[in-house]
């Protein structure tokens, strides 16, 4: 199988890559080739020792541009996008990045992709294009409302997707995810950042009351999910991945100072984001009953690894911090 990794050199997207590439998820891989633009989020340092697989090929150029996504999608069997701008408190500072690479990015993918009928192509979304949940969990068929900027652009995204699926027969699935944790997570999020920050000494600073709820979902457990939306999905139909643990700010919070040996007088209380959802919380029986998906890991078990990882690996975040 021939991979597209579009963003692969993020997150999330390179844990695919190198996942892939390691045979992780039981799927070979004859190729891998990542395109990414390689913005502040993207280093070939997330590559790890995969970097020199022969496999793999990288190729620096944006979603946005039609030359460069033709040229690297002409020999793809899969195509799985991850290319996105996703931290919600820069696209409040600035949207226009965010429309530019979800959405137009998406557009010249799919474009490509009306040429390539044999091709599947996998498009990485988020759980927060459905709002904030007060109670309850959302399903594939819940109406769309996202509150944010990025997460606007990312359901703009999405039915795009789901328009090319329509109009021109293009075999593609949707994803929508919770928040990832994990390995090589730019130090922006939440839980890098508070370890980051209490690594060096510093405070951490919790929105409003720390109340904002989320699930939290480990990146190689999203990746398993993707895996088997690629070989089992239905094109057209859209998969929540979860983790199966949500928690408040504030909890998460405490568990990361009590796993650092910290008191809670670190905690910075700041005043809250601008249009901060409330709680998000995703319903995946679907992704179980189609594909047989279901979270392995735990944040609460995997924290301390977690912590160690970025204990063990200082070089790779000390130059992304700058505050």
């Amino acid at each position: 199988m021939r991979y597209l990794i579009t963003g692969g050199a993020g997150f999330i997207g390179s844990n695919f890559v190198r996942g892939i590439l390691e045979g992780r998820w039981g799927v070979e891989a004859t190729s891998v080739k990542v395109l990414d633009s390689f913005t502040y989020a993207g280093r070939m340092e997330n590559f790890g020792a995969c970097v020199d697989d022969s496999r793999l090929e990288v190729i620096r150029g944006s979603v946005t541009d039609s030359v460069v996504v033709e040229d690297s999608v002409k020999d793809a069997d899969v195509i799985v996008h991850f290319a996105a701008e996703s931290h919600v408190d820069r696209s409040i500072t600035s949207a226009r990045s965010f429309v530019e690479t979800n959405v137009s990015g998406t557009q010249v993918l799919l474009d490509v992709m009306r040429g390539k009928p044999a091709a599947r192509f996998l498009h990485v979304s988020t759980d927060e294009v459905y709002g904030s949940v007060p109670s309850g969990s959302s399903t594939e068929a819940d109406l769309l409302q996202p509150n944010s900027p990025y997460s606007a652009s990312k359901a703009s995204s999405d039915l795009m997707v789901r328009a090319y699926v329509q109009t021109f027969g293009v075999d593609a699935v949707i994803t929508r995810c919770s928040n990832n944790f994990g390995p090589f997570q730019y130090p922006e999020k939440l839980i890098p950042r508070f370890v980051t920050n209490l690594m060096r000494g510093r405070q951490v600073p919790v929105y409003g009351t720390g109340s904002n709820v989320r699930d939290w979902l480990h990146v190689d457990d999203h990746c398993q999910g993707i895996v088997l939306a690629i070989s089992r999905g239905r094109s057209g139909e859209i998969y929540n991945i979860g983790g199966g643990t949500e928690l408040d700010n504030l909890s998460i919070t405490r568990m990361i100072i009590a796993a650092m040996g910290k008191s809670e007088d670190v905690i910075d209380y700041v005043p809250d984001r601008l249009g901060h959802d409330l709680r998000y919380s995703v319903d995946w029986s679907k992704a179980h009953h189609e594909l047989g998906y279901a979270p392995s890991k735990s944040l609460e078990s995997e924290l301390p690894s977690l912590i160690d990882w970025y204990s063990n690996n200082q070089s790779w975040w000390e130059p992304l911090v700058n505050d």
